[in-house]
């Protein structure tokens, strides 16, 4: 009996194998999708399957360069648990596939997860299959983002938030402009733009906001005119919060990052533009595993 490539998500999903694995088994089982999820059973390929249900929302969070290459990457992993996160073996495998993206550029993370795992004679998603069964909780590659040019990495707080940042300079290999690039990364980390300069702020976002304050203005009691007029103060507020050209550089709030940027490339007598930049917080936006403590004290005395 023929299967199709929904049959396979399927099994993957009841699962949790390996999309490879669940394709060999429906072929071993004709297609029968029950069989199959027997077979991966029977040969304990299944034996992640009540993990792979289970809330992945701590981790790490890395930000690598391969200067050979001029090519870094940010990637998160998550784990159920922060104590994972800390745990050698774990870390290991997650600069594994770090430097798998870097070498062999994969589309997406279904892309990822079929690649030879870098130093391994395994497909990254066997190896993460093997890291979920040997640690013991659930364990996703969640996202990346590969970068390539005049790059500078940072990672907070031992994977918490990790950063990259491109330049557009001619004095990168200047060891001074390590030290600028870090304080830019460690900006990005801290205040948390959304964008490098107000120019690459989509006109719909920027209306809406315009709505938005105006509104704000109005509720606050001022006429239509000059609540119009107390907007453009407060837009441009609001692009000192989200374009990171525009902060106030935090070690030196009496200047902006433009300023800072400016005054460093006159100094190293070249040139410096910050182009784009990546920032991952460990978690953001996953639901968090909550412990219900009483359940696990009466399941502690049976």
């Amino acid at each position: 009996m023929a299967f199709t490539a929904k049959d396979v998500a399927a099994l993957r999903e009841k699962t949790g194998c390996g999309m490879m694995d669940c394709k060999k088994a429906l072929t071993e089982a004709d297609g029968n999708i029950e069989r199959a999820g027997e077979l991966l059973r029977e040969k304990g390929l299944a034996a992640a399957e009540k993990k792979a249900g289970r809330i992945a929302a701590e981790g790490i969070v890395v930000s690598i360069i391969d200067d050979s290459k001029k090519t870094g990457v940010v990637l998160e992993v998550n784990s159920e648990t922060d104590f994972v996160a800390k745990n050698q073996q774990f870390v290991d495998f997650v600069k594994a596939v770090a430097n798998t993206i870097i070498s062999q550029n994969p589309a997406d993370v279904d892309a990822l997860l079929q690649l030879t795992l870098d130093g391994e004679g395994v497909t990254v998603e066997e190896a993460l299959r093997e890291k979920i069964l040997t640690i013991g909780e659930n364990l996703k590659i969640r996202r990346f983002i590969r970068m390539e040019g005049n790059l500078v990495s940072y990672v907070h707080s031992g994977g918490v938030i990790g950063v990259m940042v491109k330049f557009d300079t001619d004095v990168y290999d200047k060891p001074e402009f390590m030290d600028y690039g870090k304080d830019v990364a460690m900006q990005i980390a801290a205040a948390q733009p959304l964008y490098v300069r107000k120019e690459e702020v989509p006109d719909d976002v920027v209306n809406k906001e315009k709505e938005i304050l105006t509104a704000q203005a109005i509720n606050e009691g001022k006429p239509q005119q000059i609540a119009e007029k107390m907007v453009t103060g407060r837009i441009a507020k609001y692009f000192k919060d989200v374009c990171l050209i525009e902060q106030p550089f935090v070690k030196d709030t009496d200047q902006t990052v433009a300023a800072y940027t400016d005054a460093t490339a006159k100094a190293m007598g070249g040139s410096i533009a910050i182009t784009e930049f990546v920032r991952f917080a460990k978690g953001e936006g996953l639901q968090k595993r909550e412990d219900d403590f009483a359940e696990e004290v009466a399941a502690m005395s049976k």
